[in-house]
């Protein structure tokens, strides 16, 4: 080749290195074409507003080809703006668009400081097997690196998974206190596939502890609603009972607003919360349960309340507003030493 035309190969070859660095993030302050799918709802930052629709949000270079499974279903309706949210998650209340993009924002400046913030825990073969696996996996939030990791299942009645309103928020609460965690996308449908996916998830992370940077020891379970039926089956009958690895259970549970009553003698401290008027989780139940894992001297607390319904979440602006901290006091609690 002359020299001329390797020059020109080379100008070439640094162009679009150039753009495709500007097309990845729209970070730069350049206008850059609608291919990015960045609006002008993106500040300078690469950052999403309330203003921002849902397409806006899973198309986020961020998010790269998973961007689908921060919806609570795949065939949301993306054209509406993420101040909307609450339309996309019927079995929640206290829905606070801006809890839940100050999660997604943190997860968006992460990935722009080059952590990987999305994992897959199905192998290629085990999805070819069964494609519906294909939409698992699980977000990260990272804590200090060899401290003990949380597992958040967010609820929706095993119809849709609310992980922008009890999935993410929680797990940046937990982040900024210095411990790790982790939101599960899960397969819907069915309780049992949902918590075997959970076991897949605990292995997966346990068998990655040093890749992820975390420790395999003092683990907790998170749970609302139908997630919460997930995390207490764990607590109760173990990882490996739901298809999963030979992994110590949990050394906490974490159960939100759920009617689940099964427990046993082997069962693992757990912390509840609920509210008395929940029409769909009876909190009767729920501190009938507390008080038999109490009785059979496992460390068990549960705080209720009084008019939050269903699905409240963080609980922003209402009397369960500060419930997440107390719930992460009792798993530290629970660490050995």
């Amino acid at each position: 080749m002359r020299k001329g035309s390797k020059q020109v190969l080379g100008l070439v070859l640094l162009l679009l290195l150039a753009v495709g660095g500007v097309f990845y993030w729209g970070f730069s302050s350049e206008e850059v074409s609608n291919e990015t799918r960045q609006t002008e709802d993106i500040d300078e930052s690469g950052l999403l507003t309330v203003d921002s629709t849902i397409d806006e949000v899973i198309h986020h270079p961020a998010f790269g080809d998973f961007g689908e499974q921060l919806l609570p279903r795949p065939d949301d309706d993306v054209s509406l703006e993420f101040s909307q949210i609450d339309q996309l998650m019927p079995y929640h209340n206290h829905v606070s668009p801006e809890d839940s993009l100050e999660s997604v924002n943190y997860m968006i400046e992460n990935a722009k400081n080059g952590q990987d913030i999305f994992y897959p825990f199905y192998s290629e073969e085990e999805i070819e097997a069964d494609p519906a696996k294909e939409e698992t996996g699980l977000f990260y939030f990272r804590g200090e690196k060899g401290a003990p990791y949380a597992v958040i299942s967010p609820g929706g009645g095993f119809s849709y998974v609310g992980s922008l309103h009890e999935g993410f928020p929680y797990a940046e609460k937990i982040s900024d206190q210095g411990l790790n965690a982790f939101v599960i996308n899960y397969r819907t449908g069915s309780e049992q596939e949902a918590t075997e996916d959970l076991a897949q998830a605990v292995s997966f992370i346990q068998e990655n502890n040093d890749r992820l940077a975390v420790s395999p020891d003092n683990y907790s379970l998170w749970g609302s609603s139908a997630g919460a039926r997930m995390a207490a089956n764990i607590g109760t009958d173990g990882v490996s009972n739901y298809g999963g690895g030979d992994v110590d259970k949990p050394a906490a549970v974490v159960t939100a607003y759920t009617g689940h009553q099964n427990y046993s003698e082997e069962d693992v401290p757990t912390f509840a919360v609920v509210s008395r008027d929940d029409p769909i989780a009876n909190s009767e139940v729920m501190e009938e349960r507390i008080e038999n894992l109490q009785e059979n001297n496992i460390p068990a607390d549960i705080l209720v309340y009084d008019s939050v319904g269903h699905g409240f979440g963080l609980g922003s602006g209402t009397e369960a507003e500060g419930w997440l901290d107390e719930a992460i006091s009792f798993w530290e609690e629970q660490m050995d030493e």
